[in-house]
C-alpha cells in the first residue's frame, strides 16, 4: 500500500521509485551539501517539480495528491536536496494569485524554501509594497533557495511574501538532517513589491500545506524503516532461528506497520479535503504522520540492533529527518490542540465516495425498490429486506444480490436516506455466509430465510476452556452414530446462548492428522436434549457469555456442514465474518467520538491542555479508520484486494472503543467512582462502557493474535515455531 490508490498513483510511484533507485547512489545520501544535487536537473525532466501546478504555469496540471505520492516515494530513498522545500514553497505560491513564478520552480532553474515561523515585520507603503524586517528561522532548504516564502506580521495580521534569497542574508545552520539544509534568513527593511505579497494566501493555508506534504514524507520515511527492519528481522538470526519469528520483534514491527498505514490514510485523506474540513484532516495528519515516522524509525533502530545505532548504516538517516520534519512542522501537541478545538466547534469530516457517473441509473433503480420496502413495517418489512437481498447484498442469489462493490455502496447509502435499518442479525451475521458457501440447498432453505430476517437467533459453539485463540486445540468429541453423530464437551465464552435457538459447533470426529484436520461443522438445536446453558457473569455485572454443556447430543446427518472432518474449513469462514462484524463499530457499547464529544460538551468547563491531547487522540485514531475503511472500499470498487488497510483497520477498530471509553472516564475526575449503571448518569453509562469494552480486544480474535497475522501475512515474517520446537 501507499498513499495513491489508483493505477495511476501506482504507476507514479513505481516510476518516482525506479528513477531513484538509478540516479541517487548511496554515496549521495553522505555528501549532501547546500548545491543542488547532481540529480536536479534530472527530476525536473521528469515532471516532478510541478505534478500538482497547472500547465499554464509550467506545471503537469495533476495535484496535491499526486505531488504526495511523489514525495512519499522520494522519501523512502531519504533523497537529498531542495525537493520537499521547493514543491512547498510553489504549492503555496500557486494558493495565492502571483504564478510568475511557478514556472522557474517547475522547470527546475530555481529552488524553493519556505518558513512556517519567524519573527518578521512588515510595514504597507503606500504603493502596497512592504517594508520588512527581522528574522526567520529555521528555513528549510533555505541555503540553497532562490525563492524565499516567509510569514510577514502586518497591521493587517500575518501575510505571506514570496522573494528572491539575493535579497536578503541567508546564513546556513547546521542541521540534524544530514542530507538537507536549513538556514536563518534575515531581512533589515528590505522592499516587498506588491506583486510578491501573496495575496489570499492565510496561514492555516500554508500549514495545512505542510501538514500534507510533510506528512508525505514522513510516511515515506517510515515505509523504508518498515520494510527494511521487516527485511533484515527475516535473515537476522539469533537464538537459532530468525528474530522475525520471535514475537516481541513480530509485534514491534506489526505496530510500525500500523503506524505506517494511519500516517498514509490520513495524509491521503488531507489531500482531498477542502474548505473546514481541510482543516481539520490536515491538522490530523499533522499529529499522525511525523509521529509515525519518529516512532518507524526507533523501532527500525532497535531492531537493527547494533547496527542500526552506527554512523555507516542509513537508519540514523531516516531518524534524522523524521525528527526534523516534526519540529518544523512543530509538535503534535499543538496540532493535536488544533483538531480538539475544531472538534468541539463542530468541524469534522464526512468519508464520502465519488462515484462515476453510470453510477445514477442504478441508484435511481434502487431507490425506487428501497422506497417499497420502506412502506412496509416490522416483521413483514424485515422479511422483505431478505427476500430481495438487501440484508447481505453481497452475497450471490436468492440469499443477496451478487452485489458490485459499487452496487454495495448504493445500497448502504440508499437504505440509510430512506431510514431503513436491516434486521439486527447478531451472530447470525456470521453464520449465513458459512452456510450459504458451505451448506447444502436444504439446509439454506431452512435456516437463511429466518436468519437473515432476524428472527432465528444464533449463537456460537466455538470455544472451549482450552481452546481459546488456539481454537484448533478443541477437544469436543464427535462420535459416529446411526442417522448422525454424539456429541460431548464443554464450550465457554458463548454469547447469546441462553437465548438462542441454534448454535455453530465445532467437534472434533478424529484424533488423526495435524490439529486442524479431524474436526467437523455442526448445527445444534439448542433445545436438544442433553444442551446445558449456564450464564456466566461478565465484569459489568451482566450476563451475555455463556458457558454450554454438550452431554451426548445427537446431531443428525443433516445438520453437518460441509464435509466430514474438514470443519475447519467452514469455522475460518465464520471466523473471518466475526472478525469483519467486530472491526465495524463500537461493539455496541456507544464508546464512540461522538458520545465522546458530547460527554466533552456536558462537562460544564473547559478542557485542560493534557485532557485536549488527550481528546485528539482518540478522534485521530477514529477519523485514521475511517480513512482506511473508506481506502478499502475504494480498491474494492475497483477491483483490488484492499491489502494492510484492512488487516490494520481491524486491528485498530477493536481498541477503539476501548480507548473513547477510557479517555471519558478520566474526564470524569472523581464522578468516575459512580457504579457502572447506565441510569446514573454520564459516570454510570461511560464505566459501564469501560468495563464492558474490555472484552473488545478478545473476543474475535485477540489483539496478539491479530499483530500475529498481520506480521505474517502482510511483512511475510516466519510463523511461530510449532510447540517444542
Amino acid at each position: 500500500m501507499a498513499i495513491g490508490l489508483s493505477e495511476e498513483h501506482e504507476a507514479l510511484r513505481e516510476s518516482v521509485s525506479g528513477w531513484a533507485d538509478r540516479n541517487i547512489p548511496a554515496e549521495l545520501l553522505r555528501s549532501a551539501t547546500d548545491e543542488r544535487p547532481a540529480f536536479w536537473t534530472g527530476l525536473a525532466e521528469q515532471g516532478l517539480l510541478g505534478l500538482h501546478l497547472p500547465e499554464d504555469a509550467g506545471g503537469s496540471g495533476y495535484g496535491l495528491l499526486e505531488a504526495a505520492v511523489a514525495i512519499e516515494a522520494l522519501a523512502e530513498r531519504v533523497t537529498p536536496g531542495p525537493y520537499l522545500p521547493t514543491v512547498l514553497a510553489s504549492a503555496v505560491i500557486h494558493a495565492s494569485k502571483h504564478h510568475e513564478l511557478l514556472p522557474g520552480l517547475a522547470d527546475g532553474s530555481h529552488t524553493g524554501a519556505l518558513a512556517l515561523s519567524g519573527a518578521l515585520t512588515g510595514t504597507r507603503a503606500s504603493d502596497g509594497s512592504l517594508i520588512v524586517t527581522g528574522t526567520a528561522e529555521p528555513v528549510l532548504g533555505g541555503s540553497s533557495a532562490d525563492v524565499l516564502v516567509l510569514p510577514v506580521v502586518t497591521a493587517d495580521g500575518e501575510e505571506w511574501i514570496a522573494l528572491d534569497a539575493a535579497a536578503v542574508t541567508v546564513t546556513p545552520v547546521r542541521s540534524l538532517d544530514l542530507t538537507r539544509s536549513v538556514a536563518k534568513v534575515e531581512l533589515a527593511d528590505v522592499t516587498v513589491p506588491a506583486e510578491r505579497v501573496l495575496d489570499g494566501v492565510a496561514g492555516s493555508d500554508v500549514r495545512n500545506l505542510a501538514a500534507i506534504l510533510i506528512g508525505a514524507e514522513a510516511a515515506g520515511l517510515a515505509s523504508w524503516c518498515v520494510t527494511a527492519a521487516s527485511d533484515y528481522a527475516k535473515v537476522r538470526v539469533q537464538f537459532g532461528r530468525p528474530i522475525g519469528q520471535f514475537q516481541g520483534i513480530k509485534h514491534k514491527l506489526s505496530r510500525m506497520l500500523v503506524a505506517l498505514e494511519q500516517a498514509r490514510a490520513t495524509v491521503w485523506d488531507a489531500t482531498r479535503a477542502s474548505g473546514r474540513e481541510l482543516d481539520y484532516a490536515a491538522a490530523i495528519a499533522g499529529v499522525m504522520a511525523p509521529d509515525a515516522a519518529v516512532q518507524c524509525a526507533k523501532d527500525a533502530i532497535q531492531t537493527f540492533g547494533g547496527i542500526g545505532y552506527t554512523f555507516e548504516h542509513d537508519a540514523h538517516l531516516y531518524y534524522r529527518r523524521a525528527l526534523t520534519l516534526r519540529a518544523l512542522l512543530g509538535s503534535s501537541a499543538e496540532w493535536a490542540a488544533r483538531v480538539t478545538d475544531l472538534a468541539l466547534r463542530g468541524v469534522g469530516r464526512e468519508m464520502e465516495i465519488d462515484l462515476p457517473e453510470d453510477a445514477e441509473p442504478v441508484r435511481e433503480a434502487l431507490r425506487a425498490e428501497i422506497a417499497e420496502l420502506a412502506a412496509l413495517e416490522g416483521k413483514e418489512q424485515k422479511r422483505a429486506l431478505a427476500d430481495r437481498g438487501f440484508v447481505m447484498p453481497h452475497l450471490p442469489k436468492p440469499w443477496g444480490r451478487g452485489a458490485t462493490p459499487l452496487e454495495q455502496v448504493l445500497i448502504a447509502q440508499e437504505l440509510k436516506a430512506a431510514k431503513v435499518r436491516l434486521p439486527q442479525m447478531i451472530i447470525g451475521a456470521w453464520v449465513v455466509p458459512s452456510i450459504a458457501a458451505y451448506g447444502t440447498q436444504e439446509q439454506q432453505e431452512r435456516f437463511l430465510p429466518k436468519t437473515l430476517s432476524g428472527e432465528t437467533i444464533w449463537c456460537q459453539l466455538f470455544s472451549e476452556p482450552g481452546a481459546g485463540s488456539d481454537l484448533a486445540a478443541l477437544q469436543m468429541k464427535a462420535e459416529r452414530v446411526e442417522g448422525g453423530w454424539r456429541l460431548n464437551g464443554q464450550k465457554i465464552w458463548t454469547s447469546v446462548a441462553h437465548v438462542a435457538e441454534w448454535g455453530i459447533c465445532i467437534a472434533r470426529n478424529s484424533s488423526e492428522g495435524t490439529k486442524h484436520e479431524g474436526i467437523t461443522y455442526f448445527l445444534v438445536d439448542m433445545k436438544a436434549p442433553g444442551v446445558t446453558v449456564r450464564p456466566l457473569t461478565e465484569m459489568t455485572g451482566e450476563n451475555l457469555f455463556n458457558e454450554v454443556f454438550l452431554d451426548d447430543v445427537f446431531v443428525p446427518d443433516d445438520l453437518v456442514v460441509g464435509e466430514v472432518g474438514a470443519g475447519w474449513k467452514v469455522a475460518r469462514n465464520t471466523l473471518s465474518n466475526e472478525r469483519v462484524s467486530l472491526s465495524s463499530g463500537s461493539g455496541g457499547t456507544g464508546s464512540s467520538v461522538p458520545d465522546l464529544l458530547g460527554l466533552v460538551g456536558r462537562l460544564g468547563r473547559e478542557l485542560t491542555p493534557v485532557e485536549a491531547h488527550e481528546v485528539a487522540g482518540v478522534i485521530c485514531e477514529g477519523h485514521s479508520i475511517s480513512a482506511l475503511s473508506l481506502r478499502v472500499t475504494l480498491k474494492q470498487l475497483a477491483g483490488a484486494e484492499p491489502g494492510a488497510d484492512a488487516s490494520v483497520r481491524k486491528l485498530l477498530s477493536t481498541a477503539h472503543a476501548q480507548h473513547v471509553s477510557e479517555t471519558a472516564v478520566s474526564l470524569l475526575g472523581a464522578a468516575a467512582v459512580t457504579a457502572a449503571d447506565m441510569k446514573l448518569g454520564d459516570p454510570g453509562y461511560w464505566n459501564r462502557a469501560v468495563l464492558a469494552t474490555r472484552a473488545m480486544t478478545i473476543y474475535g480474535g485477540t489483539t496478539e493474535v491479530q499483530l500475529n497475522i498481520i506480521a505474517e501475512r502482510m511483512l511475510g515474517l516466519p510463523r511461530d515455531p510449532e510447540p517444542g520446537k
